[in-house]
């Protein structure tokens, strides 16, 4: 078992099915930080993607990038200070930010992030974000210590009940050779992100699940039968993975374990990696206890014993006899545990009955809902997905969606349960 991400890795942006930058005006403001490189990146991908772009250029990003190089990126003027004659005689700083359909703050530097929790405004980046009344995005990056002062803490908690978005930065090494929380995330990430934002599904930061703890399990489990043969069910993990997502975007603390896959982790989101049935078990019990878990992957149900040599073809005059070992029933064993978290989510993929095998699921694991679907079309692996949602209550049906909406629809319904 390992915490980390495999090697063959799909970039997360592939699960997305649409833009929101077609047309649309963002305002980056690049604070002082060695990260203010990846804001070149960012340009041109928010070009890309048929957005423009104005930059506003702190003294402490000068040291780190040139107007000349934003400017030729972005085509357009680079705005560095507040005391430019021409364009102050009529507020330019207050005509920047109304003019952007989103502020954002990349590097958002720790001095950064004060100024605007205390609402200072001595340059022009400060300035016209004590300005606007237009969103604002902010993409935190600095030392690991930095970032995990109380002071900081304070600010980004001040910052989000404001109204700001506040990306949470990623874990690695840095140029300073600490290794933690404090690297700015790839501009990939931070244009999904925006897209997000754009999109309209994220335009306000509201965090109803802070403070739980969320589980989720996806993509498959892989039972060896030799060193180099095994048994598994159809999983791509990719409505596992925007269920974590949607859940940590809604401030859940999430966890989430995942059999062999090709994606990225959903920001802020912790991964545990496993390959069989008992490793997922193990790695579920150990994320306990937990406010609600969400039990998508597509669990083997049987596993073999396994040979510690390649089975060679032929050596039996025939097909090899396999003994197998009925796996632990993950969703049932929560069920009956003593740390049952408040909210027990099962997932059935049936090809046939979908509605009424999910509803004897559901008395049968002991869970509170089961999300059933039809798997006989291009679901394993596809990007979209039809559900139904089958509790006590009843039967809720979904029209189809992007994988991505489902798991937002469904996160959104976790939400209102908990509170």
């Amino acid at each position: 078992m390992s915490d980390g991400r495999p090697h063959d890795s799909t970039s997360a942006t592939s699960m997305r099915t649409s833009s929101g930058m077609n047309g649309k005006r963002v305002l980056l403001v690049i604070g002082g930080g060695i990260a203010a490189y990846k804001s070149c990146e960012l340009i041109r991908l928010i070009r890309k993607a048929g957005g423009a772009v104005t930059c506003v250029l702190t003294d402490g990003g000068a040291q780190f990038v040139t107007p000349m190089s934003l400017a030729a990126l972005s085509e357009e003027q680079v705005y560095t200070s507040l005391w430019d004659l021409k364009n102050e005689t009529e507020m330019g700083h207050i005509q920047l930010s109304r003019e952007a359909d989103l502020i954002v703050v990349c590097p958002a530097t720790a001095d950064l992030m004060a100024k605007m929790t205390a609402g200072i405004a001595d340059d022009l980046a400060t300035t016209l974000l004590l300005a606007t009344d237009t969103q604002v995005m902010a993409v935190p990056a600095m030392n690991v210590r930095m970032w995990e002062h109380a002071a900081t803490q304070r600010n980004v908690a001040q910052l989000r009940e404001d109204g700001v978005i506040i990306l949470h930065p990623d874990k690695g090494p840095m140029a300073c050779g600490e290794h933690g929380e404090g690297r700015l995330p790839e501009p990939e990430a931070v244009i999904a992100e925006i897209e997000h934002v754009l999109d309209g599904d994220g335009a306000t930061q509201s965090t109803p699940l802070a403070g739980k703890r969320a589980i989720v399990t996806a993509g498959p489990t892989h039972e060896p039968i030799d060193p180099v043969r095994y048994i598994a069910n159809r999983s791509s993990g990719q409505q596992g993975y925007a269920i974590a997502e949607a859940l940590a975007r809604l401030g859940a603390d999430v966890t989430l374990v995942s059999g062999p896959v090709s994606l990225e982790t959903p920001r802020g989101v912790t991964r545990v990696d496993v390959q069989t049935a008992v490793e997922m078990q193990t790695a579920v019990d150990a994320a306990l206890p937990a406010d609600v878990a969400i039990l998508v992957a597509a669990v083997a149900d049987w596993r073999a014993e396994a040979s510690d040599r390649k089975i060679k073809k032929g050596e039996s005059g025939g097909p090899p006899e396999l003994e197998l070992i009925e796996n632990p029933d993950i969703l049932a064993g929560l069920g009956r545990s003593e740390k049952r978290p408040a909210l027990l989510i099962g997932f059935a993929a049936e090809t046939d009955k979908v509605v009424g095998y999910a509803k004897a699921k559901l008395d049968r694991k002991g869970c509170d809902w089961i999300v059933a679907n039809d798997v006989s079309g291009d679901v394993m692996g596809g990007a979209e997905n039809s559900v139904h949602v089958i509790t006590a209550d009843g039967v809720e049906s979904w029209t189809q969606m992007p994988k991505r909406d489902v798991a937002r629809k469904l996160a959104e319904r976790i939400a209102d349960a908990l509170s």
